[in-house]
Order: structure tokens, then sequence, then C-alpha cells
């Protein structure tokens, strides 16, 4: 049975009013929101599309807004341009089903922004990309971290404000991760990504690309406890040595990629097993294993951070 939006009822009662109104003027609106508009054809609206309908008319501006609400998806990744902060702060009083939020680049982000929108949200968000939101803090992750239990994907890359204390939070409420990315986010240290990667047995992404304070005893607990991982980007941590990737590649055996550019200490003594295995390694070969280190000695890191 069609069931009635209240807006759809009081349209309907203006109808009904109008005793000069015939089948010969039934309008857009008039088809039932709830099982027809909404879930049939305001998925092929784009979120431009939703704001210039929002502006057609009062009717208009509720049906865009109802659409808004039932969205599963935002994507503005990129979008810096002009006035974009007015529009979100419709979108985050609007939105209340949203499980994938990609806000990637965006300059004019601020916590003050963005916290409504997770406070609507947060029990249903399962994949969030704050990279290089330069202008939030850590204030921000607070609802990510805690609330959202079924988050599976976190993008946080270059995001300087991301703290020790927020990766131990990270630690205690998030162990489901299947995708995380922290690369150039100088602030971590090493012993709470040691901790870290000890609950994140579904990881099958990582990123930790120019990150300092990833070193071979980082590597070595993502192989010991990581062991779905089938991508990981290394690119930049010039800590780690033949050592740590040989312990990384040893246990996850279902690893495809292996991104490893401008990492000095490691060389074709660990690198030259793995592409008999087929995987793929961004760095072409080089002759240079009279350079390698011995994997049976131990070296410790020069960059511990902490």
């Amino acid at each position: 049975m069609c069931s009635l939006h209240v807006e759809e009822e009081a349209h309907l009662a203006a109808m009904a009013g109008n005793r000069d109104r015939t089948l010969t003027c039934i309008e857009l609106f008039d088809i039932c929101w709830e099982d027809v508009l909404i879930p049939h054809m305001s998925i092929y609206l784009s979120l431009k599309d939703l704001f210039n309908l929002r502006c057609c008319s009062q009717t208009a501006r509720r049906f865009a807004e109802t659409a808004l609400e039932k969205r599963q998806e935002l994507h503005l990744s990129g979008n810096n341009t002009r006035n974009i902060d007015l529009g979100f702060q419709v979108v985050a009083r609007c939105c209340r089903r949203l499980e994938v939020l990609h806000l990637a680049c965006c300059k004019w982000l601020t916590d003050d922004l963005l916290l409504p929108l997770l406070t609507k949200n947060k029990h249903r968000l399962c994949a969030v990309n704050l990279n290089e939101c330069v202008n939030i803090t850590a204030l921000s992750l607070q609802p990510i971290i805690v609330e959202c239990k079924d988050l599976r994907i976190l993008k946080l890359s270059k995001c300087q404000w991301l703290t020790t204390g927020a990766v131990d939070a990270l630690t205690l409420h998030q162990s489901k991760l299947v995708e995380f990315d922290i690369s150039h986010c100088g602030a971590i240290g090493e012993r709470c990504l040691i901790i870290f990667f000890r609950k994140l047995n579904k990881l099958t992404v990582l990123s930790l690309a120019h990150t300092p304070s990833v070193t071979d005893q980082v590597l070595i607990q993502i192989g010991n406890y990581c062991r779905e991982l089938e991508h990981i980007n290394l690119m930049g941590c010039v800590a780690i040595s033949d050592y740590g990737v040989h312990a990384l590649t040893v246990h996850c055996l279902r690893l495809r990629t292996l991104q490893i550019r401008r990492c000095p200490r490691v060389t074709e003594r660990s690198l030259a097993p793995l592409r008999q295995r087929r995987l793929y390694i961004d760095r072409p070969w080089q002759d240079n294993a009279h350079n390698a280190y011995n994997l049976n000695d131990f070296y410790p890191s020069d960059f511990l951070v902490y």
C-alpha cells in the first residue's frame, strides 16, 4: 500500500481544495514520493541536480531535502567552488543515512561544518575519506572513532593533525578496517603503530607512504597480524630495510602489490624473491645485491618517534 509523506499529504490536501482541478493537471510531485520518486527517480539525480531542483518551488525544495535525507553516498572530493560551505550546511542538516563519505582535498572543511553531518550519520558510515583536509582537527574524528561501528575504510593522508592519541583511540574502538591510509602523517609514533596493527587482522589495503615512524618493527607487526593484506604502499619510508620487507612478505602470502620506491635501505635481496612470486613492485629491478643487508642480522630503526 502506498504510504504518504507528511509533505505529500499537505500537497494532496491543497489539490483537493481546488474544485476545478482535473486529472489532466497532474504534476510530477503528485506521484507518490516514498514509493516512486525517491527510490526510483532521485537516485539518478546528482547533488547539483538536487540543489537546482531545490530552487524551483517550495514543493521542489521539500522533495530535494527528502531525497537528501535518504541519500547513502556523498562525493565532494576536490570540490572547492565558491559558497560550497553554504551548500554543505544544507547537506549536513538533511542527510541522515550516509554510508559513504568522500571529502578529500576540501580546503574549506572545518570541524564546525563536519561535526553536525557526522553526528547524524555516525551509525551508518562504513567509508570515510578525509585525505588532505587540512583545516579540521582530531576533534572531528571522535564520532568516527567511537560511534562508527561499521567503519571499513578510513583515509587520512596528509592530515598533519592526526596524532598518536587519535591512533590510540582507533586502536581501542576500530578493529574491522579493511582499508587504511595514513600517508604523510608525521606526528604518529612508532610505538602506537606497533600496537595498532596488532588489532587489524582484516586489513587488505594499507598506505603508509612517507610516514617517518614506519620502521622494520612496524612491518614485523603488520606481517604477524595482518595476514589478509593484499596491497601496501611504503613509498618514502626511509627507515625500513630488507629485514622488515622480508618479515612482512614471508607472512602476508596474499600480497599482490608492493610500492617501495624511495626506500634506499631496501634492496634486491628482499625484492628478488617477491618478483618470482609475480608480485607487482613499483621499483624496477636493480643490480645492487652487493649492498644488500644480511637478513639474519637485526638492524634497529634509525628513526624512532615515540
